[in-house]
């Protein structure tokens, strides 16, 4: 039996740690606040079918014996159940669990839903995925005390107008990044801070893995550096980060890990592009190469959508056994789907694809239309403006969002479609609404 008096030094030091809480909380600002959706794919099935909610569900791409999970709820998680655990696996995991097989479009319906209901409560500053978007605090809102108000507001309203399966967790922090890993700590429906003042010792548990930003490479890398822990890593001159990172990121990194408020660095639109594992009737050369056009139409339209040209197409295609094949081609600036295709009709006569089991394009050197110098031989009335087929392709676009997709193709299809092709949600890409009738 625990003595008395150790049970009330005990209960000392908790009412302690609270009163210095509570005191933080009154007095701390914090500048992001970090919303991640959980669980997202199957909290959105389990919104949608009601008798699935409390109950393991798995998401795979297809519903078929050998699919993989693409994600899981969190009474799927319980039980061992992640990313790439196959159907049979998940099975014999949990007996009771529920497939279902991924919506991409539903999922960007909901994510724009879900911003609706926080910008009721907020503007949001950035969508960083399909289901994270960070929110800039600005005067009396960055109180930490009034941050977690908002947050809570969100979260009620994200609950009465999209559904109530729909959870988040809710981080807060000096810095972006702060916010999101205040965000990773209490999952699901937690709501977390980190500053400085709490830094490093509130990670403590925690390991290197844990950061965003931080893969396997670089925590064997910071290890292999005498870097074993976080709070290894808080010391670190940003000079000496610069070294370990081999750029500038990582003393951006280290700056935003003390809780520095680091603007995101500008980016330009340099590529877009779009790949796809092959179906098993699709794994044949003839099969490969239909999937490419597919896809090179898809990304075509994307750029007439986005209002670029672009100067290079790059195909590649990765083999069953003898690993990866890529050819690009260079050109003068176009959006024409039939230039592009016939781009990929040359590339595709120097690949000779066997057994192929992905296939990817990818356009490069993209210039906004608008600012494009047409030369001489460019059949454009002016610079800036349309070829006579740019505009027959953009015709095309324009009937197949009005009356459905491939209301009007251009010619060849793959013999074996897949769903959503072109149009799947990606790391760090939200497809838009329309590419999914393109």
């Amino acid at each position: 039996m625990q003595d008395v008096g150790e049970l009330s030094r005990l209960r000392a030091m908790e009412n302690f740690a609270q009163r210095r809480e509570d005191h933080l909380i009154s007095t701390l600002h914090v500048n992001y606040l970090f919303l991640d959706m959980n669980a997202y794919f199957a909290s959105v099935a389990q919104q949608e079918e009601p008798c699935l909610r409390g109950r393991p569900v798995g998401i795979v791409t297809v519903d078929k014996p050998g699919a993989c999970c693409i994600a899981a709820s969190y009474e799927a998680k319980a039980c061992g159940i992640g990313v790439g655990t196959r159907k049979a696996e998940a099975r014999a995991l949990c007996p009771a669990i529920e497939f279902r097989e991924a919506k991409h479009d539903l999922y960007v319906d909901y994510h724009h839903r879900i911003i609706e209901a926080i910008e009721r409560v907020h503007p949001i500053q950035n969508a960083h995925s399909v289901d994270e978007v960070s929110v800039r605090l600005l005067g009396r809102e960055r109180n930490l005390a009034t941050a977690m108000e908002l947050g809570e507001a969100m979260r009620r309203s994200i609950a009465k107008r999209v559904g109530e399966a729909m959870r988040c967790s809710i981080g807060l922090g000096s810095s972006k990044l702060l916010a999101k890993m205040a965000g990773e700590m209490k999952k699901p429906d937690g709501l977390e801070w980190l500053t400085p003042e709490v830094m490093p010792e509130k990670l403590a548990g925690h390991d290197l893995g844990d950061l965003p930003g931080i893969g396997k490479r670089m925590e064997r890398r910071l290890i292999g550096a005498g870097i074993s822990t976080i709070a290894d890593l808080y010391d670190l001159q940003p000079k000496q980060a610069r070294k370990l990172w081999n750029n500038v990121n990582g003393e951006r990194f280290i700056l935003a890990l003390r809780g520095h408020d680091i603007p995101d660095p500008e980016t330009d639109k340099h590529s877009l592009g779009h790949g796809q594992i092959l179906s098993g009737g699709n794994r044949t050369p003839e099969g490969a190469r239909l999937v490419a056009r597919r896809l090179l139409i898809k990304a075509a339209t994307r750029l007439r959508r986005d209002g670029y040209l672009a100067e290079i197409l790059h195909v590649s295609v990765k083999f069953d056994a003898c690993g990866r094949l890529s050819r690009s081609l260079s050109f003068r600036a176009t959006q024409d789907t039939f230039d592009l295709l016939e781009a990929l009709r040359t590339l595709w006569q120097q690949i000779h694809p066997e057994r192929p089991v992905s296939v990817s394009v990818m356009l490069g050197h993209m210039i906004d239309r608008s600012g494009h110098t047409a030369d001489l031989f460019e059949d454009r009335p002016a610079s800036g403006i349309r070829s006579s087929r740019e505009n027959l392709c953009s015709a095309v676009d324009a009937l197949n969002q009005r009356f459905g997709q491939d209301t009007v193709t251009y010619g060849e299809r793959p013999r074996h479609m897949t769903k959503y092709t072109g149009a799947k949600i990606a790391f760090g890409r939200i497809p838009a609404k329309e590419e999914f009738r393109d």
